[in-house]
């Protein structure tokens, strides 16, 4: 199937020379904008593990695996537009721009975000806004030793 499908990312590239490649961890995203994608893709065809394992690691374990697989199954996917790419916001940081579109419940929706990603030991993890943060004085999520407010807590201000 994968080798005639388009890729749910948008790329127009079939799934097989895009996002399946990352989803079979034959490659990793090079950019936070191929993690944004790959991640979309994800939800699309309902890779949980690849949600799960793509988010900084210190959130791995605060998200409802359950809730993500029961919205990624429920919900018809239906395209992703990046608005901007912002591929190095500091040394080890970027942020996307983006709107997806899906249908749920029978009702087209549209969810428009400004996502932060980390880079951490050459690999590109998304910053979910959705669980708890840590307060700014506390260390940051991605280890860099650094305050959270110092380092990926300033995208969240």
């Amino acid at each position: 199937m994968s080798d005639t499908v388009l890729c749910p990312c948008g790329s127009t590239k079939l799934y097989a020379e895009c996002c399946e490649l990352f989803h079979l961890s034959r490659r990793k995203p090079q950019t936070a904008e191929e993690l944004m994608r790959s991640r979309y893709s994800a939800y699309a065809l309902q890779r949980i593990h690849y949600i799960v394992s793509t988010t900084v690691p210190a959130q791995q374990g605060l998200l409802n695996v359950e809730d993500i697989a029961a919205w990624s199954r429920e919900t018809e996917w239906l395209g992703l537009e990046i608005l901007k790419n912002i591929p190095k916001i500091g040394r080890n940081h970027a942020q996307v721009a983006f709107i997806a579109r899906f249908k749920e419940n029978g009702s087209a929706q549209e969810h428009q975000e400004l996502s932060a990603f980390v880079k951490i030991e050459e690999c590109w993890y998304f910053i979910d806004p959705t669980v708890p943060l840590p307060t700014m004085k506390q260390p940051c999520i991605c280890g860099s030793g650094k305050k959270f407010k110092a380092c990926c807590g300033q995208f969240f201000v």
